[in-house]
């Protein structure tokens, strides 16, 4: 009975508190803007002793006003607007309380989707998860005050949005559909709910289109705002128009001022003058023939190796396109590349972070011309492993420019005469590299590296961007020996700092936070896999659980099941170590082409072997980290979302056709199926015999009455359905 009073007390208090905000803010707008600047600070100070003084305790909109003398007063009232704006205090549903106090912290949103989304707090570096309704109708960039929830199941920190202390104003991509005549906005990511149009009669010849859109005015949820359209890409069944409206929306600048175009091609113009050479390791004619292996399409080379065998072992040269050379602190095309953070790459589309004129042409290590490289020159002993290492600004002249396919075909004994005799100046260098890459897979194996297989899609598209073939991206040997190579520079670097204490931009991939760790194991003892306890997990141990599931049915699930109860990888400058590598020392230097991270490492290491002091570039080393974490995640997402409009794309062109694939997931929603080709699609329960499923989270759905029952790795023959391309969803059925 007491809760029920209290309960009926809090109600009452509530209206009224909304009824005297009503009355202050009819107030407020009758009053003249002119408000005394000592008035306003003599309130804004009033309002904070009282509220500091409660302790957190709230302060009903009454008693504060009565306390400060100000009921009704011009000045008051904008003081207690400020404050709030500020995020100073916070107005919770009895009162203002000091927002620090009540243990509400500030943070910005970053992102979210229809259902939940996340913030990241000013002060420390993990996110909030916020779910769709604690979010109050917040967007992206919004400054907000976050109360704190206590930490999710999968270990995430959980919060609520108490209230926007600054709008944003975000664009979001979208379909315009028609609903009973009317027009309106079907967003991707903003809300599952058709929103309604301001300017629909702007709008009605283009319903089926990919548009843009903002926020005209706020709803207290996503679902409640009303948007304006802004721009069409066209037909929202095509992948490239859908593409062409995410990267539009998704923060990336997808096109480069004049000025930036303009000093990248100066440089390149300018070539590489004698001045250039000052001072630099001449290896344009070494013992040793330096090389390039990529993709076959591949315009940006940022590295090249030669390798010869000593007798302790090998030596290695992994040389990396000197970009810092070019790109110099402080100009346009450093604050360009900064920004970006990263080139993004999907389907058939390159993002840079340079302009062509450095990223394919004068950083490039093209064959046949010379390049400004800086080179990581490793000693290495029988096994592999790193005995010295020293870090030279060179000038090289690549001899042969490998492709992947073709060094596989040659190191398998299946190369054509023509790739023979491509490959006739390398190929002693080839056979030593392949040996010393499976001394290094057998030095990772050792070290208790856990190697994660994620399946990566390759797309083929006919002459109109139109995506006719996905298959799965497959490593060879030559991928395999080139990764080695640029570990082994990665970790050089990363030892080098930390032995120095130089500021610096490290790789870091943190220990497995405790709730995963434990979620992990708990999956795997209700699959009756055997593994090692994971209460203090070792990257052997995760090693050990790939190495149980090797010849399961369930391999390809566990392996997605360690990699998301692994924590994210990010930029820091305090030197972590790796846990996925089982590496204390890894930083990337060998990306300066296309990963600003590195940029700042080779900036970092130009200054130390000039023999200048580094000690005020820790600034910049923090600022690189951060914005490098940033724009990574950023453009995963980005790269994540296209590509599953160019999966779908491809599925619309087999509606009806049967495939075998396997189960990769199961919820209460239904089947996740994966075609052998990475396509990945959705039983829906709609589609399944009628019966009442129960599913245990994350391996079986089970029908009660039949027993028919679907389980993680299970074989399924399906039917493509239904794909939208516009969602990038795919939906299939049981096949007949």
């Amino acid at each position: 009975m007491a809760k029920r009073s209290y309960g009926h007390k809090t109600r009452r208090a509530t209206k009224k508190n909304q009824r005297e905000a009503k009355l202050e803010q009819q107030q407020t707008q009758k009053v003249s803007v002119q408000i005394d600047p000592e008035q306003l600070a003599h309130y804004r100070n009033r309002i904070s002793v009282f509220l500091r003084k409660a302790d957190g305790r709230p302060v009903s909109r009454a008693d504060l006003a009565s306390k400060c003398r100000g009921r009704g007063k011009a000045a008051y009232l904008r003081a207690l607007a400020s404050l709030q704006k500020d995020g100073l205090i916070a107005e919770r549903r009895t009162g203002f309380v000091w927002a620090e106090a009540a243990g509400l912290v500030r943070g910005k949103i970053t992102r979210i989707s229809k259902t939940f989304g996340f913030a990241q707090p000013e002060a420390g570096s993990t996110e909030f998860f916020i779910s769709g309704r604690n979010l109050k109708g917040s967007l992206p960039g919004d400054a907000v005050l976050l109360q704190p929830e206590g930490t999710r199941g999968d270990g995430l920190p959980e919060a609520s949005v108490v209230t926007v202390i600054q709008e944003a104003n975000p664009q979001f991509s979208g379909m315009l559909t028609e609903e009973n005549g009317r027009l309106y906005f079907l967003s991707d990511r903003l809300s599952g709910h058709p929103l309604e149009i301001v300017n629909p009669a702007e709008w009605t010849a283009h319903a089926g289109e990919k548009v843009i859109a903002e926020v005209a005015e706020r709803g207290d949820r996503h679902s409640r705002h009303t948007v304006r359209i802004l721009l069409s890409f066209g037909g929202a069944d095509t992948a490239r128009a859908c593409s062409e409206a995410l990267v539009a929306v998704s923060g990336v600048p997808a096109v480069f001022s004049q000025q930036v175009l303009d000093e990248a091609e100066a440089l390149e113009a300018r070539g590489i003058p004698a001045d250039d050479l000052n001072g630099r390791l001449d290896l344009r004619e070494p013992e040793d023939i330096i090389f390039t292996i990529d993709g076959f399409d591949a315009k940006d080379l940022d590295d090249a190796i030669s390798i010869s065998e000593t007798a302790e072992g090998y030596r290695l040269g992994v040389h990396i396109a000197d970009v810092s050379h070019y790109v110099r602190p402080n100009t346009p095309l450093d604050d360009e590349a900064i920004a970006r953070g990263t080139s993004i790459y999907y389907a058939d589309q390159v993002i840079p972070m340079l302009p062509k004129a450095l990223s394919n042409g004068i950083c490039s290590l093209h064959p046949d011309v010379d390049r400004l490289a800086f080179s990581a020159l490793l000693e290495l002993d029988r096994s592999g492993e790193i005995v010295s290492s020293r870090f030279e600004k060179t000038v090289i002249r690549s001899a042969v420019k490998g492709v992947y396919r073709e060094v596989n075909a040659l190191l398998e004994g299946t190369a054509s005469p023509e790739i023979e005799e491509k490959y006739a100046p390398v190929k002693a260098s080839l056979l030593l590299l392949d040996q010393l890459r499976e001394k290094r897979l057998a030095a990772r194996r050792q070290r208790g590296a856990a190697d994660i297989e994620a399946e990566e899609s390759m797309f083929l598209l006919d002459e109109s961007g139109v995506c006719r073939e996905v298959a799965v991206r497959t490593r060879g040997r030559g991928e395999e020996l080139i990764e080695e190579c640029m570990l082994l520079a990665n970790e050089a670097a990363a030892r080098l700092a930390k032995e120095r204490h130089l500021p610096f931009v490290y790789r870091v991939h943190a220990k497995p936070p405790e709730e995963k760790a434990m979620r992990l194991e708990e999956m795997l003892n209700r699959l009756s896999l055997p593994h090692p306890a994971l209460d203090s997990p070792k990257p052997r141990d995760y090693a050990q659980v790939l190495k149980n599931a090797e010849n399961s049915p369930l391999k390809a699930a566990v392996h997605q099941m360690v990699l998301r109860s692994m924590a994210k990888a990010d930029y820091e400058t305090d030197p972590a170590g790796h846990f996925g590598l089982a590496l204390n020392d890894y930083a990337h230097f060998t990306s300066p082409i296309r990963r600003y991270p590195d940029l700042a490492v080779h900036r970092i290491l130009s200054a130390f072997i000039r023999g200048e002091k580094p000690a005020n570039m820790m600034q910049f080393a923090q600022a690189a980290a951060a914005a490098g974490s940033v724009t990574e995640q950023r453009a995963l997402q980005l790269e994540r979302d296209c590509e599953d409009r160019y999966r779908a794309e491809w599925a619309n062109q087999h509606i009806g056709e049967k495939f075998d694939g396997t189960v990769s997931g199961v919820t209460e929603n239904g089947v996740y199926v994966m075609l052998e080709n990475s396509v990945e699609g959705l039983i829906l329960l709609d589609s399944l015999p009628y019966d009442d499923y129960e599913c245990d989270g994350f391996y079986s759905l089970r029908a009660k009455g039949s027993g028919l029952t679907f389980t993680l790795g299970m074989p399924v023959r399906i039917t493509c359905v239904r794909a939208d391309i516009n969602s990038g969803n795919i939906d299939f059925a049981p096949a007949d």
